[in-house]
């Protein structure tokens, strides 16, 4: 297993050999590697978050903001970012995440502006700690100079998330040293887990303190906050716009999922010099080329500027199933939900399934799952705390079945699911 690894860690460092690169592609492969389970539902929660219909049935605009804790880890005073840093990457990722970035109309190209979208998602740091008292968002650690802050950021030698179903963790280090393949750290501006690993220890962004907001230490040019709202899209679910792997054009592992971005067979990056229209790595010549300034690229932090309408549906189908759980957060004083209807909040997930199922009740508590077949027999009960605990079905056989919720005081809703 650790020679897979390895050889597959070479692969992602060797592609981008000599370029500042994400390192979500590497640390995603690797938890897959550990967790066949996870890797056997990669693509039924891929397809959930795509395909789900919760955007459109949603109704009114409800903007959610999420409880942001920033950990620093320094081995320097030059590496303590300073508060007012931290300020200017959380106005980078509000105005990022809601297209109130002024340079979505000086950068995006009038062919691409239509698909532009507000994501309605916000940010703030956290007033609340996971026992109640008050923070202010920030916790910061000196390290010593041999401490591995890609392999170790979330360990006792760190700082340990908190709750990670309650708050947003982005850690805020030096990447140097080698990780646990004796691959260098050095290059990645910073990576964060998908969807797929909510909830679990390490589960946030991992940023760069070189490359984290817009002021102190953040260098050019990488300086304009970019990357933790790239790694931070990871989080709610979007891909790299050519998909999972490169050169894979016309396959699954070649798309991003969204229609309204161009296929990609490779990134662009900044020293690629791209100028709209331009089809060096489209995987189809157009009219109007790559939309290499969204986001979910690799250009320079200045070149990027826009998310789309497609991109939007996976990120709130992402609040809808596997990160609904931040919606019940009381961390964050600016916690807006009052436009999403308490029942209509509560979903399965993913669906089809495939060998589990989960529930996302960010508005009301569920504590007992009964399932049954579509003969209205009860095949399976089960309790659950949150939407991180899985409920095993990979026995059941295909079909349609019947999730019957309840809470303490009884029933609150029926659902449904396809097992395939």
């Amino acid at each position: 297993m650790k020679k897979f690894l390895l050889l597959v860690s070479s692969a992602f460092f060797l592609s981008a050999y000599g370029q500042k690169t994400c390192g979500t592609d590497k640390k995603m492969a690797e938890f897959f590697a550990s967790n066949p389970e996870a890797k056997a539902n990669k693509q039924a929660l891929r397809d959930f978050l795509v395909n789900n219909n919760y955007t459109a049935n949603k109704g009114t605009k409800a903007v959610v903001t999420i409880p942001v804790v920033v950990h620093v880890l320094y081995k320097n005073g030059a590496q303590n970012v300073s508060d007012a840093q931290i300020a200017s990457q959380l106005k980078v990722l509000n105005d990022d995440f809601r297209k109130l970035n002024a340079d979505f109309n000086t950068v995006v190209p009038a062919a691409f502006k239509p698909v532009g979208a507000d994501l309605e998602l916000a940010f703030c740091l956290a007033t609340k700690k996971p026992d109640g008292s008050a923070t202010s968002g920030i916790e910061r650690k000196a390290v010593s100079n041999s401490f591995v802050f890609g392999n170790s950021y979330y360990k006792s030698s760190g700082l340990p998330a908190w709750n990670p179903t309650k708050y947003l963790n982005i850690w805020v280090g030096k990447f140097d040293g080698f990780d646990e393949f004796g691959e260098p750290w050095e290059g990645t501006l910073g990576f964060a887990y998908l969807p797929d690993a909510a909830g679990l220890s390490y589960d946030g962004l991992c940023i760069g303190y070189d490359v984290f907001g817009t002021t102190g230490t953040a260098e050019a040019p990488f300086n304009k906050g970019r990357t933790g709202t790239h790694e931070i899209g990871h989080y709610f679910g979007l891909n790299h716009i050519w998909g999972d792997e490169e050169d894979s054009c016309g396959t699954s592992a070649g798309s991003d999922g969204c229609a309204d971005t161009p296929a990609t067979k490779q990134p662009y990056y900044g020293e690629d010099n791209p100028v709209f229209p331009d089809n060096q790595f489209t995987c189809s010549s157009s009219t109007n080329g790559a939309m290499f300034m969204n986001y979910m690229d690799y250009v320079y932090d200045a070149q990027m500027a826009m998310f789309t309408n497609n991109q939007k549906t996976i990120t709130q189908n992402t609040m809808a199933g596997p990160r609904a759980s931040l919606l019940n957060s009381n961390a964050c004083s600016l916690l807006a939900v009052d436009d999403v209807e308490k029942s209509n909040s509560i979903n399965v997930f993913p669906n089809p399934a495939v060998n589990y199922i989960s529930i996302a009740s960010p508005l009301v508590k569920i504590n007992e799952v009964e399932i049954f077949a579509s003969d209205g027999k009860l095949v399976k009960k089960a309790n659950v705390q949150n939407e991180t605990d899985k409920i095993d079905v990979k026995n059941l056989p295909s079909g349609t079945y019947y999730v019957r919720t309840y809470n303490g005081s009884g029933f609150v809703k029926s659902l449904k699911f396809i097992k395939n």
